[in-house]
């Protein structure tokens, strides 16, 4: 997975980018194709901000988060992705599959034009 970082009114330190790699490695192994993040890390008065942009093979997904403390709000934007890309698995893997046992249950009764013929003329 290919991570931009991009660092607003903070310094950028080592710690943060180790978390920010440690929980998209996490959400990479979910993932079937190559993907791409980017992360802006922004600090408004006491309110830090962590908002992502995340582009999969066939999805994409925007995030934004805000806590106090800007781990808290790495972890909490992770957890909102993590259950987009199960949502969206889960949304691709019904729509492949279909919904065969519907045909299947159906007990429809065709009838033979020769068997229509005798009904009619009798």
């Amino acid at each position: 997975m290919q991570i931009s970082l991009t660092f607003k009114n903070i310094t950028s330190s080592d710690a943060l980018k180790s978390r920010i790699q440690e929980k998209f490695d996490r959400l990479d192994k979910m993932l079937d194709g190559p993907a791409e993040a980017h992360v802006v890390l922004s600090v408004e008065k006491i309110r830090h901000i962590v908002e992502v942009n995340f582009k999969g093979d066939k999805f994409q997904i925007h995030a934004k988060e805000e806590a106090e403390n800007m781990y808290a709000s790495i972890d909490a934007v992770a957890d909102i992705i993590k259950l987009q890309i199960q949502k969206n698995k889960e949304k691709l893997k019904r729509h492949l599959a279909g919904n065969k046992e519907s045909i299947k249950n159906n007990d429809i009764e065709f009838i033979s034009p020769a068997a229509g013929a005798d009904l009619s003329q009798s």
